[in-house]
């Protein structure tokens, strides 16, 4: 795995399941880790404590980072009280599915402004500092959900499928300057909203997964670090699916 010792890195949503995940997995590989949460404190502070009780350093901070004036706050303190960023993962993300026809306009907005406008709002704070210091591993969570669709996920797969889009044009923009930008595409992955779904509609998931099972955060958490060892890849979506979705 890398060695993240003395590297400072950022994961938005990161209080429960696949942020959680990540941001346990970065502090063990000496990371000092900043989780940001919107609404979860206890729950973002308990991943803290974690992180320290394996010998990591960690810390919470709240921010609602589909607004950007919350994010430049949150990301310039940030960068005041470290110094810099080199590794900045977006994985805030909602969901409101509903069938398009039933769909709000609120529940539309709401999603795009989480899942996507977020990680602009990130990127355009975060940027300069990375394009300064001439590195920088910019990590995207998208879904599998923005490769294939998913019924009644119409501002999900959107923002998704936007978050893919946008990862390979940072990537265009900021490969010269050592900085790479990459996506993540997990399948169904064992979290706690998976595991509040009627056990009739979970097992229909699985059976729809070549691999017959649910992944793991750890596996998401896996992806992130590879994604932060590797020099060459950028632009590009690791797919983490069991097979759910070839490309």
């Amino acid at each position: 795995m890398a060695n993240l010792t003395g590297k400072v890195a950022v994961v938005t949503g990161g209080s429960r399941g696949i942020g959680a995940s990540i941001a346990k997995g970065l502090g063990r590989e000496g990371a000092k880790v900043v989780i940001n949460y919107n609404h979860s404190h206890e729950k973002a502070q308990a991943v803290v404590e974690e992180i320290k009780a394996l010998g990591g350093s960690a810390l919470a901070m709240q921010a609602d980072i589909s607004e950007a004036e919350e994010t430049k706050v949150f990301i310039e303190k940030v960068l005041g009280d470290f110094g810099k960023i080199d590794i900045l993962v977006n994985n805030a993300g909602i969901t409101r599915d509903r069938s398009f026809k039933k769909m709000s306009f609120d529940e539309w907005h709401k999603v795009i402004d989480t899942n996507l406008s977020s990680a602009f709002n990130t990127c355009k704070i975060a940027l300069p500092a990375m394009l300064e210091q001439k590195y920088g591993r910019i990590i995207n969570i998208s879904s599998v959900i923005g490769q294939s669709g998913g019924f009644g996920q119409t501002n999900y797969a959107s923002a998704k499928a936007g978050l893919i889009g946008f990862t390979k044009s940072l990537a265009l923009e900021t490969a010269k300057a050592g900085i790479t930008v990459n996506a993540i595409c997990p399948g169904f992955i064992a979290t706690e909203m998976v595991s509040e779904m009627p056990e009739n509609v979970r097992e229909a998931i699985i059976a729809q997964v070549p691999m017959k099972k649910l992944g793991e955060p750890a596996e998401v958490a896996k992806g992130v670090l590879f994604l932060c060892e590797s020099e060459y890849m950028t632009g590009q979506c690791l797919n983490l699916n069991g097979g759910l979705y070839m490309l």
